[in-house]
């Protein structure tokens, strides 16, 4: 991303009126990334989800664009665990979560967690890059999905 279109992107914390856009971003994210992953819930439940969950709960940021494209990311901190991070697919490869991982590292700057799917090859190459060591790997009994994942660990 070059400065001036970093710059266009601002990384804020969420309130309630971006839950709906953030849960968005996570639906077009998810059926990007992962179209051979079932989702165990509708498209209405994850809006729910975010709604009543989520943004009152957690500590969720988003990526807002200036120009138009409104909200383009979003980031889910649970204390040391990072239990989201999804960027709009036309938004990938730009820069955004690299800033949300620098962001979840200086909130948590002594550990972070994270689970992810192990068909999602991508998210292994990028999370690794940024120093995080795949310490866990299971079948996906203990999932939503039932789909085989990793845990990964960055610890500076």
């Amino acid at each position: 991303m070059t400065p001036d279109a970093e710059a266009r992107v601002v990384l804020r914390r969420a309130g309630a009126p971006d839950a709906r856009a953030a849960a968005d971003v996570w639906l077009r994210s998810f059926a990007a990334a992962l179209p051979t992953v079932v989702r165990p819930h509708s498209d209405d439940a994850v809006r729910a989800y975010f709604r009543d969950v989520v943004v009152p709960a957690r500590e969720t940021w988003i990526a807002e664009a200036a120009e138009g494209d409104g909200i383009v990311g979003v980031m889910v901190l649970d204390g040391t665990l990072l239990s989201q991070l999804y960027l709009d697919p036309h938004w990938r490869g730009r820069g955004l979560g690299d800033r949300f991982v620098r962001l979840a590292q200086e909130r948590s700057p002594h550990r972070l967690t994270l689970w992810t799917f192990q068909v999602n090859t991508p998210a292994h190459r990028f999370y690794e890059r940024h120093g995080f060591v795949a310490v866990e790997r299971t079948d996906g009994s203990g999932n939503e999905e039932r789909e085989p994942d990793v845990r990964y660990v960055w610890e500076p």
